[in-house]
C-alpha cells in the first residue's frame, strides 16, 4: 500500500476565504455565526446560520461558468483552484491529467438551484426552466466540474452520505492512491444549505438552534446547548503518494495513516445507544493505522451542538479510550463554522492538518456551562498550546453513516 499524503489545502468558509483568513479566525476564537441574511426568515425558528461572507467568485470562473453552477459547486469549484494551487502542482506537468483524479461529498447538493427551478416551474411552466437546471442541482457536479475545471481526467466520484460525506470522499481518495488507481487527487466536500427549505426542514425537525443570538446560538457540549446552526461553504484537499510529494520536494501538511467508515444500522436521525457505531469506527480506522489508542494527542469531534450527538459523541469517546479520553484535548470546530453538512468533514480534516503544523488546537467557543455528561477537555473558548503529531477527526451522518480519520506529522 502506498503512503499518502496532504500537500494542499483550499477552503470557503464563513470564518474566511483562504487558508490563512480562516486559520486565524479558528485560533483566535472568532465565530462566523451572524444573522440569517439568506432569506428572510421572519417566519422562521431560526434565525442565526454560519453564511460565506464576501467571497469574490470572479477570482475563480467567469460569469457565463459560474451561472452554470449552484453556489455549493462554486464553492467546490474554488476551493480545489485553491488546494491544487497551495500545493504548486501544474497538472500536465507534475502529473499527467489521467493520474489526477477527484471525490467531492455534499450531503444535499444544489437545493438553492432546486427550489428556484420550481419556482419558475410554478410560475411559467417548463419552458421557464433554466436550461442548465437538471445539472445545477445533482450532486455530482462538484466532483464534475472541479475535473473540469482543472483538466483531472482520471479516478472521479461524488460521495452522499449526509454530514459523513466529505470525510468518506476523503477516505475514498485516500483508498484510490493506496491501491494505484490514482497517483493525486482532488477530495472534499461543498455545502449551501442556507434555503428557505434547507433551514426549514431543519426548524420542522427540531435540531436547529432557535436561540436568537448569534454569540450563543451554537455552543458544543454545553449544557445550554438548543441545536446546530446551519453552516456553508467548502474545504478540498490535495493528496498524492509520498514518493510523488518528496520528488516535487512538497510542502507536505501531513499524512493520512488511518480511515473506516460503518453504518449504526439502527435509525435515520438518531445514533445507536451507547455511541456503538461511533466506537467501532474509531476502533476500524485506529486498527488501519497500525495506531494504539495512546498514540491520539487530540481529536477533532463531530460535535454538532445537539443534545443527542454531544452525548453520545463523549460516551463513544470514553468507552473506546477508557481513563486516558480524560487526557485528550478534543474540541468542536463547528461551534465557530456552524455545522457546514457535507463539508464540515474536510474543514474539519483541514483544521486537524493545521493543528498538527502549527501546535496549536482550535478552541470549542462559547462552552461556559459544561453539561454534565459531556465532561471530557474540549478545550472551552481559548486555543492551546500543544505539539501534536497524531489528530482523530470524526464525522457522523444521518441514516446512520460513521467515519473517521486519523492523521500523523512526517
Amino acid at each position: 500500500m502506498k503512503r499518502v499524503v496532504v500537500t494542499g489545502l483550499g477552503a470557503v468558509t464563513p470564518l474566511g476565504n483562504n487558508l490563512e483568513e480562516i486559520w486565524d479566525s479558528a485560533v483566535n476564537g472568532r465565530s462566523g455565526i451572524g444573522y440569517l441574511t439568506r432569506f428572510d426568515a421572519t417566519n422562521f425558528s431560526a434565525k442565526t446560520a454560519a453564511e460565506v461572507k464576501d467571497f469574490d467568485l470572479s477570482n475563480y470562473m467567469k460569469v457565463n461558468e459560474r451561472h452554470r453552477m449552484d453556489r455549493f459547486t462554486q464553492y467546490a469549484v474554488a476551493s480545489a483552484i485553491m488546494a491544487v494551487k497551495n500545493a504548486n502542482v501544474t497538472i500536465g506537468k507534475d502529473v499527467l491529467p489521467e493520474n489526477i483524479g477527484v471525490c467531492f461529498g455534499t450531503a444535499i447538493g444544489g437545493i438553492e438551484s432546486f427550489e428556484e427551478s420550481y419556482q419558475n416551474l410554478i410560475t411559467g411552466g417548463y419552458q421557464n426552466l433554466y436550461p442548465f437546471s437538471t445539472t445545477m442541482v445533482i450532486s455530482n457536479m462538484a466532483s464534475s466540474q472541479v475535473a473540469i475545471t482543472l483538466g483531472a481526467k482520471g479516478y472521479n466520484n461524488c460521495v452522499v452520505l449526509s454530514c459523513a460525506s466529505s470525510s468518506n470522499a476523503i477516505g475514498d481518495g485516500y483508498r484510490a492512491i493506496q491501491r494505484g488507481d490514482a497517483e493525486m487527487m482532488i477530495v472534499g466536500g461543498a455545502e449551501a444549505s442556507i434555503t428557505p427549505l434547507g433551514v426549514g426542514a431543519f426548524c420542522a425537525m427540531g435540531a436547529i438552534s432557535t436561540n436568537p443570538d448569534p454569540e450563543s446560538a451554537c455552543r458544543p457540549f454545553d449544557a445550554n446547548r438548543d441545536g446546530l446552526v446551519m453552516g456553508e461553504g467548502a474545504g478540498a484537499l490535495l493528496l498524492e503518494t509520498l514518493d510523488s510529494a518528496i520528488k516535487r520536494n512538497a510542502d507536505i501538511y501531513g499524512e493520512i495513516i488511518g480511515y473506516a467508515t460503518n453504518s449504526d444500522a439502527y435509525h435515520i436521525t438518531s445514533p445507536a445507544p451507547g455511541g456503538e457505531g461511533s466506537i467501532k469506527v474509531m476502533e476500524l480506522a485506529l486498527k488501519d493505522a497500525s495506531l494504539r489508542k495512546e498514540e491520539i494527542d487530540y481529536i477533532n469531534a463531530h460535535g454538532t451542538s445537539t443534545k443527542n450527538n454531544d452525548k453520545m459523541e463523549t460516551a463513544a469517546i470514553k468507552k473506546l479510550f477508557g481513563e486516558n479520553a480524560y487526557h485528550i484535548p478534543i474540541s468542536s470546530t463547528k461551534s465557530m463554522t456552524g455545522h457546514m453538512m457535507g463539508a464540515a468533514g474536510a474543514i474539519e480534516a483541514i483544521f486537524s492538518l493545521m493543528t498538527i503544523r502549527n501546535g496549536v488546537i482550535p478552541p470549542t467557543i462559547h462552552l461556559e456551562n459544561q453539561d454534565p455528561e459531556c465532561d471530557l477537555d474540549y478545550v472551552p473558548n481559548i486555543a492551546r498550546k500543544k505539539d501534536v503529531k497524531t489528530v482523530l477527526s470524526n464525522a457522523l451522518g444521518f441514516g446512520g453513516h460513521n467515519s473517521a480519520l486519523i492523521f500523523r506529522a512526517v
